[in-house]
């Protein structure tokens, strides 16, 4: 059986470049790299974003953005599917959620960090729904960061502690390290990662660069992007722990192929990085205005990978319904 790859992006806030780099980079690689690109699964997880309060029409418009942008980076010959749109995800959730303990979900990292006495209970089970995504389409290693280590273990303790109790149904993923990838942190914030939607609720967006930011967004966001007051000769300098924003200018103007060679004052510094991200997203963002104008091939494309979601995760239900009794 061909090596499956498996990813799924929440369509909560406009994707950035932290994410192109991050994390679409690596999946369209993952593609390239594949024998049959088609078992490179890749998924907008709406049900994910409901675990805490939203718009129903914001949901939407962002599960299309996010659907075409995975187009847009070049996932064309990948798998892929919303989320909602194959039932078996949501199934399989509701089966595990049987196996799983009150004790495990309690000691999420997750819940523990944004659960509140008015939480959603589905933020409380939450995990068991990555689970479910997981071990629906049977990979056998999972590429895991430390952030969701926790979550890959839940899944791999649930698909063992299932097939201990009713009958080896279930693959146990094995967890491994993935290459590593560039590491985005907010242009306002260097010591925070570049989200979706900033990580200051003050100054919200403005150290987040998104995929379809215009030029002169690009511009005006990476001139603010905090820096130091060192004017030394050698003040252009990699170090993460004195120089946090000069560092991850560095590590931007890299990975989008820039080079700092001879640059050796912070202006010149964030020129280049306005050029390189701007030339890095532009492809992006021109395939982007392509697809929006021909919604229809994009609905065809996600169409076609959700029947395929559903037919190879069919079995997969199928023989844990049967094995619970069902």
């Amino acid at each position: 059986m061909p090596a499956t790859t498996l990813s799924l992006v929440k369509p909560t806030g406009s994707p950035t470049l932290g994410n192109l780099l991050g994390a679409l980079r690596p999946m369209a690689d993952a593609q390239d790299a594949a024998a049959e690109p088609a078992d490179c699964f890749y998924g907008v997880a709406d049900l994910h974003a409901l675990t805490v309060p939203h718009d129903p029409t914001e949901l939407r418009t962002r599960t299309r953005e996010v659907a075409t942008l995975l187009l847009a980076a070049g996932l064309d010959r990948s798998t892929l599917f919303v989320q909602s749109r194959v039932p078996a995800h949501r199934q399989l959730a509701y089966l595990l959620e049987c196996v799983a303990t009150t004790g495990e979900l309690s000691r999420m990292i997750q819940f523990k960090e944004k659960g509140r006495p008015g939480s959603r209970a589905s933020l409380y089970t939450y995990p068991v729904l990555m689970a479910a995504d997981i071990l629906l389409h049977r990979p056998e290693r999972i590429p895991v960061g430390d952030d969701q280590r926790q979550h890959v273990e839940l899944a791999r303790d649930l698909a063992v502690r299932f097939n201990t109790t009713y009958g080896p149904v279930l693959v146990v993923p094995e967890m491994t390290t993935p290459p590593a990838a560039a590491r985005v942190m907010d242009l306002l914030d260097p010591t925070a990662k570049m989200g979706k939607s900033g990580s200051d609720a003050r100054s919200g967006t403005a150290g987040v660069i998104h995929l379809l930011d215009g030029p002169d967004v690009v511009r005006r966001k990476v001139a603010r992007a905090v820096t130091d007051s060192d004017t030394g000769p050698d003040a252009v300098r990699s170090d993460r722990a004195t120089k946090p924003g000069v560092t991850n200018l560095l590590e931007v103007l890299s990975a989008c192929g820039g080079s700092a060679d001879g640059i050796s004052t912070y202006g010149a510094l964030k020129a280049a990085v306005t050029d390189a991200v701007v030339a890095t997203l532009a492809p992006v963002q021109a395939r982007y205005a392509e697809l929006a104008e021909d919604p229809a091939h994009v609905e065809a494309v996600y169409a076609a990978g959700e029947a395929r979601c559903r037919a190879v995760t069919a079995p997969v239900l199928a023989a844990v319904e049967s094995s619970m009794g069902l």
